[in-house]
């Protein structure tokens, strides 16, 4: 029997693996290092979720992806496989809890973020614990060339170092030569099996339109794909909450979803997403992570991102059912100004800097050569008013600081409360006689969270008070109670940003702004600018342009916007006429004809004459001759 279609049976239900799959889960189970570069959409956690359960031991999966982290651990524990993520807002309880499980064979699957593999306390159990498998997540953050570089990848090969016989995967969707190179150096791999799938998405037809009005385009665009699931990107959640308002103005069924809402709010809009309740997803790059939707129609942007690695990965989340798709960005010579403003602001003086990061210990009452290891609440906008400090201008000085390795810097992300029991049964029952008014919040909680007395549970508050119809504001009481008393232990929900320090303290001459994390990145950042530059003011085919930027050598499509005009003898009439025998068989939808011509506002104004010179007309769902 084939235990790897076994286990994917079993736990995924499906028949058979995707194009690509099986054998780089076969290298991976005979124990070989790695590096997968699968595109967006193409099932790169099956790649070593699968060898996980099969190889002895615990996996350890290190991803700078909060939500991609909660999101894989939930859909594991709901297929029954014991998996858990090392947070960054977690207690020191909670943290010594869980990795005294994982050492223990408590989990098949461990979930951290590469700033936590840092700490004494992770690497002193890690080298107790039976690890079966090291997977490191977007992989090309390792590289200075990567589109997110993260420093704290570069400490991931102390792992190897403490179990060198264990086998790593990188993965990732998005790598140029230059940083699959850096990925196999910094890494370290041993004579790594690479396995990098074709780029080329023939059924995804790219377009860039230079538009006088984004908004309307984007408005127009979700009208003629009416009935079809689409996303809108943009660059922020100020954007998205924008775009969002006038779409449903506009009658143009949508959600929203970003990183500052919270998970309750997230999953709703997904769920309605996913049914077809709602059509249009308005987004950020928060949205798409780990969700394989196929039947995407469209993808639009209404901001392009900072680089061809990301909008690739973005727009790629269109046309996975493998029938046509299209990926459309709109763009003003003003976004080209702004992205320059911003990508210089990214990179403030270095005195700056330097100021933010004493502002910022003083503000925390941190001492010099005390703080590591330790996190803190921040509201970036109370400290930046209390020191007269732009809030743009703290926020880059952080994420500097973040690349120096000196701090992490998590931007709201929501943290559900968890609560476990300090007290064992006996002591429990003698609390519940001596106050009966807990009774029913106790008995609850240790009769649906199993585990409870062991592990941190996370808890829905709205959901146990509608159970004991209580208020919350009474549940709360209750469990601050409890935490007091030395009942329970209680780590609160948050969706408050928070630092970590990675390092102690330094006095502010000793603070190192290293050049290859300064001027280094400055460079690369310019360079990948200069390349979105170049794909939106280009004419070349736009598929080739996106493939050949990652190294890889291919051919026009053939459909995309510069192929359609460089090809195109087409007249406006001939155009019409198109129309016109097409509807002479039946009544068409729009998605039913749009496909005759390639440019959106072509389009519009080809409709828009026929209906004018009352050739055709429109019944609400499809066109018909008159």
């Amino acid at each position: 029997m084939n235990t790897r279609l076994e286990t994917l049976q079993k736990y995924w239900g499906y028949n058979s693996f995707r194009p690509g799959q099986e054998p780089i889960i076969e290298d991976v189970i005979n124990g070989h290092d790695v590096l997968a570069l699968l595109p967006t959409g193409g099932g790169k956690s099956i790649c070593f979720q699968v060898p996980g359960i099969i190889r002895e031991g615990i996996t350890i999966v290190i991803s700078p992806l909060i939500a991609l982290m909660q999101d894989q651990v939930s859909n594991l524990q709901s297929k029954g496989i014991m998996a858990k993520a090392i947070m960054s807002g977690m207690s020191y309880r909670e943290l010594d809890i869980t990795l005294d499980n994982a050492k223990f064979n408590g989990y098949k699957f461990l979930y951290t973020s590469p700033e936590r593999i840092q700490s004494r306390l992770f690497l002193e159990r890690f080298k107790q614990m039976n690890v079966g498998l090291i997977v490191v997540d977007e992989a090309h953050c390792i590289s200075e060339w990567g589109h997110d570089f993260r420093p704290s990848f570069m400490e991931i090969k102390k792992l190897r170092e403490i179990h060198p016989h264990v086998p790593i995967i990188a993965v990732t969707a998005t790598a140029t030569p230059k940083t699959k190179q850096e990925i196999i150096d910094r890494l370290e791999l041993k004579h790594p099996r690479i396995h990098q799938s074709r780029f080329e998405r023939p059924n995804l037809i790219y377009s860039s339109y230079l538009s006088q009005n984004k908004l309307q385009s984007v408005i127009d665009t979700c009208k003629a794909h009416d009935n079809e699931t689409g996303i809108v990107y943009c660059q922020t959640r100020k954007s998205v909450k924008f775009v969002a308002t006038t779409l449903h103005r506009a009658g143009i069924s949508s959600g929203i979803y970003h990183g500052g809402m919270n998970k309750e709010e997230r999953q709703k809009m997904l769920t309605a997403w996913l049914k077809g309740e709602s059509k249009v997803m308005i987004a950020t790059n928060a949205f798409g992570m780990g969700i394989d939707k196929p039947d995407v129609r469209f993808v639009l942007h209404y901001e392009f991102p900072a680089s061809l690695e990301a909008y690739f990965q973005e727009a790629g989340r269109g046309g996975r059912d493998g029938k046509d798709a299209f990926a459309i960005n709109y763009w003003q010579q003003e976004d080209l100004q702004l992205m320059e403003e911003q990508l210089n602001q990214k990179y403030p003086p270095i005195d700056d800097i330097k100021r933010v990061y004493r502002a910022v210990c003083n503000h925390l009452k941190i001492a010099i050569g005390s703080g590591a290891g330790e996190t803190y609440a921040f509201n970036l906008a109370i400290f930046a008013k209390a020191f007269d400090i732009s809030p743009v201008l703290c926020y880059n000085s952080l994420k500097i600081l973040e690349a120096l390795g000196e701090l992490t810097f998590s931007e709201g992300v929501f943290h559900p409360t968890k609560v476990k029991f300090a007290v064992g049964n006996t002591a429990l029952y003698n609390f519940q006689i001596q106050h009966e008014t807990y009774y029913p919040v106790t008995a609850l909680l240790s009769r649906s969270y199993p585990g409870i007395f062991d592990n941190f549970m996370e808890i829905h508050e709205r959901e146990i008070c509608n159970r004991l119809k209580i208020t919350e504001a009474e549940l709360e009481k209750q469990l601050k109670y409890m935490e007091k008393s030395g009942i329970m232990d209680i780590d609160w929900k948050s969706d408050a940003p928070t630092i970590t320090f990675l390092r102690e303290r330094m006095p502010y001459d000793y603070l190192e702004i290293r050049p290859e994390v300064y001027f280094e990145r400055k460079e690369i950042a310019t360079a990948k600018l200069a390349s979105v530059s170049h794909y939106l003011e280009g004419k070349k085919c736009r598929s080739m342009e996106l493939i050949n930027y990652f190294g890889i050598d291919s051919e026009p499509c053939g459909k995309c916007d510069n192929c359609q005009s460089g090809m195109n003898t087409l007249t406006i009439s001939d155009y019409q006429e198109q129309v016109i025998n097409l509807l002479k068989d039946s009544p068409k939808a729009t998605f039913e004809i749009k496909h005759l011509v390639a440019d959106p506002e072509l389009f519009k104004e080809i409709i828009r004459t026929l209906m004018l010179d009352e050739q055709i007309d429109f019944d609400g769902e499809k066109y018909f001759l008159k």
